[in-house]
Order: C-alpha cells, then sequence, then structure tokens
C-alpha cells in the first residue's frame, strides 16, 4: 500500500469511527440498487479535458469503495485508445484505458475548453464528430451516461439531452436549450440514465448524488465526512428519490 492509499484508508477509518460505524459493514444488498457485482465507473477523457472535471469524480467513485462491501471500478477511458491525453491547464494524464462503455454501469463525460474552438476541448471535439458518434453509440440499458458542466455538450451533439431534463453550466444553457434539452435549474439533473450537473465544481455533487443512488445513503453520508464536504444545491429528479 502506498502512502497516498495509507492515508486515504486511516482517513476513511477515522470518517467511518467518527459516524460510529465501520468500513464496509453494509450489507451489499442494501446499500445499493443492483447490490451484485462491482459499481463499474468510466471517466471519458479527451485533449483540453478540465482537470477538476474528471479528477473530481475519478476521486469521489474510488474512494467510494472504502464505504461499501460492493467493489467500486474506476477508470479513465478515450475513444482515441489507450495512451496519455493533456488537459486543459497542460496536466499530462497516462494510463487512460480503452474505450469499452459495454464494459461499465455510469459513464461520466466532463467538460472543458467550451469557449476555445482554436485549442482542445469540448468546441474542438464536438466539430470533430468522433466523441459525439460514440456516446451516441454507447447508450443501452444498464448504462447511466453522468456529465458535468459543458460535458452535457458533447452529450447533446450526440442526441442525448433532446426531449430529456438536464443541466450544464450557465455559459452554455442556452446552447443546451437550442439543441432540444428540457433545462432544469438545478446542480444535478437525474433523469435516470441521464444524469446531468452544472459548473465546474459539480463532479462532486454528480458523483456523490450517483454513489447514494448506487451505493446508498450510509455509503454517501461516510464518503462526505471523510471528504469533508457536504453535497450542495438542488438535485432535481422526475419522481420520488430511488433508492
Amino acid at each position: 500500500m502506498n502512502r497516498r492509499d495509507a492515508l486515504r484508508t486511516s482517513t476513511a477509518l477515522g470518517a467511518a469511527g467518527a459516524l460510529g460505524a465501520t468500513v464496509g459493514t453494509a450489507p451489499a444488498a442494501a446499500s445499493g440498487r443492483s447490490g451484485t457485482g462491482p459499481l463499474r465507473v468510466q471517466v471519458v477523457m479527451f485533449d483540453g479535458v478540465e482537470e477538476l472535471d474528471f479528477a473530481a469524480p475519478y476521486e469521489v467513485f474510488a474512494a467510494a469503495g472504502y464505504f461499501t462491501d460492493r467493489p467500486v471500478e474506476v477508470r479513465y477511458t478515450a475513444v482515441a485508445g489507450s495512451g496519455s491525453v493533456t488537459g486543459a491547464y497542460g496536466t499530462r494524464i497516462r494510463g487512460v484505458g480503452p474505450w469499452e462503455p459495454d464494459e461499465a454501469d455510469i459513464l461520466v463525460v466532463p467538460g472543458g475548453g467550451y469557449r476555445r474552438p482554436d485549442r482542445p476541448g469540448v468546441a474542438t471535439e464536438t466539430a470533430r464528430g468522433t466523441l459525439p458518434r460514440a456516446l451516441a453509440r454507447a447508450a443501452r440499458p444498464g448504462l447511466t451516461i453522468a456529465a458535468l458542466c459543458t460535458g452535457v455538450i458533447l452529450c447533446a451533439a450526440a442526441g442525448l439531452t433532446r426531449g430529456r431534463p438536464c443541466t450544464t453550466h450557465r455559459g452554455a444553457r442556452a446552447d443546451l436549450e437550442r439543441q432540444g434539452g428540457i433545462l432544469k435549474d438545478a446542480r444535478v439533473v437525474d433523469d435516470g440514465d441521464l444524469v446531468t450537473a452544472g459548473g465546474v465544481t459539480s463532479g462532486l455533487e454528480l458523483a456523490l448524488w450517483l454513489t447514494r443512488r448506487e451505493l446508498g445513503a450510509d455509503t454517501a453520508t461516510k464518503l462526505e465526512s471523510m471528504l469533508e464536504y457536504e453535497a450542495r444545491g438542488t438535485v432535481w429528479t422526475p419522481g420520488p428519490v430511488r433508492r
């Protein structure tokens, strides 16, 4: 175990203890909607992706594994295949895996580079069309596509938000509506197999909400304690909150 994992584990144990529980004591069948098999999360990567957009959900989902008996698998993936990508602020991310959305339960689509058509990012990926087409083909029963910030515009280009409740970064809301999305004024919009969130920091809320939905409220509560972060803003759902 490396130093980072050791620190995280000790913090997780401390957070769970403060809540009067130990890590991973909740039965899998009671802690999530499925309760069978690992929760498989893939975070979509592309050149120009916003660093916080991809790092925050990755951290939340990876850390969630300390608070549930259900295994959680998180990895980066790219349409371009295995290798590396460069983020919006120059961060080089290595170890990006191949495009395998059929092996995912949740596909997280970050944003970045929406207003910079002359540089790598959402605008460039939308114009190129490869990623939106891949997202359109990825949609299937059993897969939740979760997009945040301007990553929602990639989903819009794929036709996934047309006629669906959704949200995005406030600077892209007008474009989302023009492309047929039904805009909701909420931090997170959960429409079942399409979950969207608005704002650069909303990856935290998106991942915490999905953790609560898939792994249970106890897991999400312990995770928030470890992170020392409380999810903020409204979560819009079309009906009663699902467990």
